[in-house]
């Protein structure tokens, strides 16, 4: 019987990329808190992570290249429309970057993927001692 690595780890997968991308985003608002006129951005994790499992290819939602000079998109997943985040107190200078919002949202986006990582790996472990016979 064949197992599918796709069909097996599928979710968390995809949870990983788009909390990678996630980072990301949120550590480029946090690079440019001192800059003037910048917008924070931000997505919902939750929306991208259901239409990239509701993607046609079953739940990879990896984008094709399709020529070598295009560009390879951030963490190669689909389904995350980046938006801008409302400040609760915009700055004189038009960025609104709010330091703390940031943070705190790093840090639970940070705690997320290593949940998602940690159950991940438990499903490693189970499939190794299934192999295994244990």
């Amino acid at each position: 019987m064949a197992i599918s690595f796709q069909g097996y780890t599928g979710l968390y997968e995809s949870a990983l990329n788009l909390r990678s991308q996630r980072s990301e985003v949120i550590a480029g608002n946090l690079a440019n808190a001192d800059t003037p006129n910048y917008k924070s951005r931000d997505f919902d994790f939750h929306s991208a992570l259901n239409a990239n499992m509701s993607s046609p290819n079953g739940g990879g939602g990896h984008m094709r290249l399709t020529h070598q000079k295009h560009y390879q998109m951030g963490g190669g997943s689909s389904g995350a429309d980046i938006n801008y985040r409302i400040p609760t107190q915009p700055s004189i200078d038009g960025n609104t970057v709010e330091e703390q919002v940031e943070h705190a949202e790093f840090m639970e986006n940070t705690l997320e993927y290593q949940a998602a990582f940690t159950l991940l790996n438990s499903r490693f472990k189970g499939l190794k001692a299934a192999i295994k016979g244990e």
